[in-house]
């Protein structure tokens, strides 16, 4: 997707291609067995990306449900009319019970604590707690330590408060270490087995994301996949079962050029001087800094696209401002724009390259992009 210079008069702004929303939902469907449900992951403002928008567009893609990561963010999507179940993936504090009862989210349970709490909750309310079990296999964080799960089997089990819709786990390194990845999946296999058959067959059963899918065989009892990254166009590991797949990228951030100006030779550039020239150099000033999303990480190692060409960022990454050589390049201008993430003329700058510079992540490169940064959604390919 390459920028349109008309689309934005902010300073920084991020565009968001909706439509290419729809095509990689559309592939990642296509390519899901017909009775695996598509569990779209939302949380953190759909990656930076804009929860409103962009859920109203998955659900009309044909998601069959969503995830976040608390019970705020779950009202928010419940106030912009979407009814669909929602799950909450994050244990759910007592103060918030009342509400995500009343909301009827799906908590998620990570003790038997937490679902006693739950279940003195929902007698108070009169509400049927809507719940998924997390079983923690190997992650360390949330979820029921594995060797106590079969204790909080049976007693959501038991009681009638509950309305037991699913179970699962979650893969701590399944984008780069498929053997620790499989001990998770058979430990969480195994402990399936001990849930009665009649109550299993009616569960969702999901274990994979983006990075951990795997091939969902006929006897493979998981129903459900829980798609983030992928959905919003950043490509999945190589061991996934959906590594053929190429999803479109769907965000771009730009920001503008504010000043271009001429330095001699031996200037010490930004803060603390952490690069001086060695010849003379005309800098470009672009509006967009660590405030935005640019994090300081990429400082003397990271590019900025202007006017099709890579240019180096200098020195250190500020709050508000990144200086840029633009000595090799002609007509550089105040107004002109500078890409950040994605295409402009002939040239990229994918995730995995700014990720490279920032040593960062692809889920923390965007959904660092702060609100400060505008959001201009494009419903068409112009």
């Amino acid at each position: 997707m390459s920028v349109n210079p008309n689309r934005s008069a902010a300073r920084a702004w991020v565009e968001i291609d909706l439509p290419a929303i729809d095509r990689n939902v559309g592939r990642i469907k296509q390519a899901l067995p017909a009775h695996v449900r598509y569990v779209a992951v939302v949380k953190a403002d759909a990656y930076g990306h804009g929860m409103p928008e962009v859920a109203t567009r998955l659900l009309q893609a044909g998601v069959d449900s969503f995830a976040v990561a608390n019970v705020a963010e779950a009202a928010r999507l419940r106030e912009i009319g979407h009814d669909a179940d929602i799950l909450l993936l994050s244990p759910t504090l007592p103060g918030e019970m009342p509400r995500a009862l009343s909301l009827g989210l799906d908590v998620t349970l990570n003790s038997l604590d937490e679902a006693k709490a739950i279940l003195a909750a929902a007698a108070k309310s009169g509400a049927k707690a809507k719940a998924h079990v997390k079983v923690d296999t190997g992650m360390g964080r949330a979820g029921v330590w594995h060797e106590r799960a079969a204790e909080l089997f049976a007693f959501v089990q038991a009681s009638d408060a509950f309305e037991w819709r699913g179970v699962y786990t979650h893969f701590s390194d399944a984008d780069s270490d498929a053997a620790y990845t499989q001990g998770q999946r058979a430990i969480f296999l195994r402990l399936l087995e001990l849930i009665p058959v009649a109550v299993r067959s009616g569960l969702m059963i999901h274990a994979d994301n983006s990075a951990g899918l795997e091939s969902f065989s006929a006897s493979a009892p998981f129903n459900a996949v829980r798609v983030g990254l992928m959905q919003y166009g950043l490509p999945p590991s190589t061991g996934s079962f959906l590594a053929s797949l190429r999803p479109e990228p769907v965000l771009s951030f730009h920001a503008r050029v504010v000043l271009v100006k001429d330095l001699p030779a031996g200037t010490a550039v930004s803060y603390n001087r952490t690069k001086v020239l060695t010849r003379p150099t005309r800098v470009a000033i672009v509006a967009v800094g660590y405030g935005d999303g640019v994090p300081t990480a990429a400082s003397n190692r990271g590019y900025f696209l202007v006017r099709g060409k890579r240019c180096p960022i200098l020195g250190r990454v500020t709050m508000d401002q990144t200086i840029v050589d633009v000595t090799d390049m002609a007509g550089a201008a105040v107004g002109d724009i500078a890409t950040i993430l994605g295409a402009q003329g002939d040239d990229r700058i994918t995730v995995a390259e700014f990720c490279a510079w920032a040593d960062c992540i692809p889920w923390e490169a965007l959904c660092t992009l702060t609100q400060r940064v505008q959001r201009v959604y494009r419903t068409d390919r112009t």
